[in-house]
């Protein structure tokens, strides 16, 4: 998906446009974490890179760049009766927040095997969670924060413990107290309930259509049931201090397919505390 040098030769015959009248997309400026919504690409066959997207009958359309990806990406489009035009994409690229730990005692940095085991049974069953490519429009209603309070972490900060880098932090930490309301910040469909998952404790995933899922983790109680549709705004569950933490907050994750997108770009600012 990622290797561009093949597709833009096998592309060097074409024209690449940067307007259209009818595929749009927003936003225009996009960076690492984005998720991006189109529209205009009726009976279109699209690929970003060499990954085909999903077309809806209405020619509305998502896709989205996780936080490593390279600067540049490629969006094609075959549409009927048309010549297949491209848009190369520039992605800017972000900086992020590193933090070095060290000293720390090994067994609170590697799990053991036991603990590995079921760590990769709970990775399956949120993969398969966030698999379903339902063409619904909840996707493209728009985003509110599924809590308010004050923000502890941020989308593609990193820890490195004991010299080793951990896997960065694909979410937005929203620190309130173990009790708050947490509410669906899309309308989507839960696919998955877990009231205890090693490292999230109770973790909640919500489908919004087109590939892209919420996840709520470190949850203290949930109110909703796997199958179950959840409208903006509704209550899904309450902040907690479950699974790996060190306090009560809200782990807000996004993804499209694959990619990790950052949530914190599809709301309005936090609102003043």
């Amino acid at each position: 998906m990622r290797n561009l040098k093949s597709l833009f030769v096998l592309m060097a015959g074409l024209v690449v446009t940067h307007v259209n009248a009818e595929i749009q997309w927003q936003p225009k400026e996009i960076q690492q974490g984005q998720l991006v919504r189109g529209s205009g690409a009726k009976g279109c066959q699209l690929r970003m890179d060499s990954e085909e997207l999903q077309v809806d009958e209405a020619g509305r359309f998502v896709f989205g760049f996780g936080r490593d990806y390279q600067p540049k990406a490629l969006l094609t489009a075959h549409c009927p009766g048309q010549a297949m035009q491209a848009w190369e994409l520039d992605i800017a690229q972000r900086e992020y927040r590193i933090q070095r730990i060290d000293g720390l005692p090994p067994s609170k940095v590697t799990p053991n095997q036991d603990q590995l085991k079921r760590i990769r049974k709970e990775v399956a069953a949120a993969k398969t969670a966030r698999a379903r490519r339902d063409e619904r429009e909840d996707i493209f209603e728009g985003f509110v924060w599924p809590a308010t309070g004050p923000i502890s972490g941020v989308y593609g900060s990193q820890r490195i413990l004991n010299g080793n880098p951990r896997r960065p932090h694909f979410g937005i930490d929203i620190a309130r107290p173990t009790g708050t309301p947490t509410v669906a910040p899309a309308a989507g469909v839960i696919t998955l309930v877990h009231e205890d998952m090693y490292f999230s404790g109770g973790t909640v995933i919500i489908d919004h259509g087109h590939g892209v899922t919420s996840s709520f983790l470190h949850l203290s109680k949930i109110h909703v049931k796997e199958g179950q549709r959840v409208e903006q705004g509704e209550l899904v569950a309450d902040i907690g201090a479950t699974g790996r933490v060190t306090g009560p907050h809200l782990d807000w994750r996004m993804n499209w397919r694959g990619e990790r997108v950052d949530p914190e770009l599809l709301v309005p600012p936090m609102p003043a505390q």
